[in-house]
């Protein structure tokens, strides 16, 4: 039994040690190679990315309410990797991509990203900073908001991927409408049994923070496949463990 005092030590020694690993694994990882699974989703997000620079539409990805400053905005730092690996790729269109946030320092992060990915393909034309929008505080007012840019901005594609509740069926409701394609992922359980039920291709569980490593968003996405793995067998080794002393009577 860990005492109270040292838990926060031993939580800090595990962000470290995963840190550290993460950091080796990107380091070497030409002699690591990831292997994944394919996952319907991301192939079709593949496609229909591709898709949204011919034909002149645009990208929208849809970040949720989540807050980076409490657990809930683990979902949004996926939907971020996401939004600057698809940026990157649809800055070139005729439209730019839009993103849509339900929180304040979430927006923020959002436009940072999209000029990131904006000034990476050196457009000659300004960024404008209106392709992040604030739709709403509140998560039905969010989706409220959210729901006349799905409409109205010509949009072909559309990822929703954050921290949402049941108001993500309103989402995938309006993309359908609009015959425009939607992958949604969420953190939250009453959210991905909507998703299961009304998205034939829903991103569900972990597959959610792998999002960036199957959009190719950077080496330490892949390498942080690698240490996830790690941790499973150790998490399963020390289970194993614990209940073979148990059973000994230690």
């Amino acid at each position: 039994m860990i005492p109270p005092d040292m838990i926060g030590i031993v939580s800090l020694g595990v962000v470290f040690f995963t840190a550290g690993l993460m950091s080796v694994f990107a380091l070497i990882q030409h002699r690591f190679p990831v292997s994944v699974r394919k996952i319907p989703a991301f192939s079709r997000i593949r496609r229909a990315v591709s898709l949204v620079v011919e034909d002149g539409t645009r990208l929208h990805v849809s970040l949720g309410h989540g807050n980076l400053q409490t657990q809930f905005g683990a979902a949004a730092f996926a939907g971020l990797s996401m939004l600057r690996s698809l940026g990157e790729i649809t800055s070139l269109s005729d439209r730019p991509p839009i993103a849509t946030t339900g929180n304040g320092v979430l927006n923020m992060v959002a436009q940072d990203t999209l000029r990131t990915a904006h000034n990476a393909v050196a457009i000659e034309q300004p960024f404008d900073m209106n392709n992040s929008r604030l739709t709403g505080l509140t998560p039905f007012s969010y989706a409220a908001g959210v729901m006349p840019v799905i409409r109205d901005e010509s949009i072909s594609t559309n990822v929703i991927i954050g921290n949402f509740g049941i108001e993500i069926g309103l989402l995938t409701e309006a993309s359908e409408r609009q015959n425009a394609v939607v992958i949604a992922a969420s953190d939250n359980l009453p959210a991905q049994a909507v998703l299961y039920a009304v998205s034939p291709d829903s991103i569900v569980a972990e597959e959610l923070f792998a999002a960036g490593a199957y959009v190719q968003a950077g080496r330490m996405h892949n390498a942080s496949l690698l240490v996830q793995d790690i941790l499973r067998w150790l998490i399963i080794i020390l289970i194993i463990g614990g209940a073979v002393l148990k059973m000994v009577g230690l």
